[in-house]
């Protein structure tokens, strides 16, 4: 698979044992990516996430810009947390240039891990606009445009990448994963 952004996912600990978690797909399927459990996170560590090279053969490949994949929202403001920084589009056209964070836990563990660590509330935002229905029925979603951390990441690199069809085989065994475990409820 063609993959150019660098993908960082943070996951909650409370998503590491759960088997209908997506992450752990996530990145064994995108090879320039890494997953990190935590909550709260260094600000060493958290820097080093944000801005070192993901590989160590890749000692020069530090990204230009590394982008925040979470929705601007009302919330945050009432939290007191910062507005993020405007995201600058001059550098959507090198997506090789990219690393994009994506936080995996639920909204409430997600917001929770943006509260608690500042060093994501500077970075400026990527948030998805018109998604259709999530296929991520094995897991309660309050709105139909949430996503499993794999759809929107999915989403997030074929919109920075400029490929939608990159990541439909990716997708399609999402689907498959997705009915399996269907078919284990019933």
């Amino acid at each position: 698979m063609a993959h150019q952004v660098e993908v960082v996912v943070l996951q909650h600990p409370l998503e590491v044992k759960q088997a209908k978690g997506t992450a752990r797909l996530l990145h064994l399927s995108l090879p320039h990516s890494a997953l990190v459990c935590g909550e709260v996170f260094t600000e060493e560590i958290l820097q080093a996430l944000i801005s070192a090279p993901l590989q160590p053969q890749a000692r020069a490949q530090v990204p230009a810009q590394t982008i925040l994949l979470y929705p601007d929202s009302p919330q945050e403001q009432a939290l007191g947390l910062p507005a993020p920084p405007a995201l600058a589009p001059g550098l959507l056209h090198e997506p090789s240039q990219l690393r994009l964070i994506v936080l995996d836990g639920t909204w409430r563990k997600s917001r929770k891990m943006l509260y608690c660590n500042p060093l994501l509330q500077q970075l400026p935002r990527l948030a998805l606009q018109d998604m259709p229905a999530s296929h991520y029925r094995i897991r309660k979603a309050h709105k139909p445009d949430q996503l499993s951390t794999l759809e929107a990441t999915c989403a997030a690199l074929a919109q920075l990448e400029g490929d939608a069809q990159t990541y439909a085989p990716l997708l399609a065994a999402f689907d498959g994963f997705v009915a399996q475990q269907w078919d284990y409820r019933a």
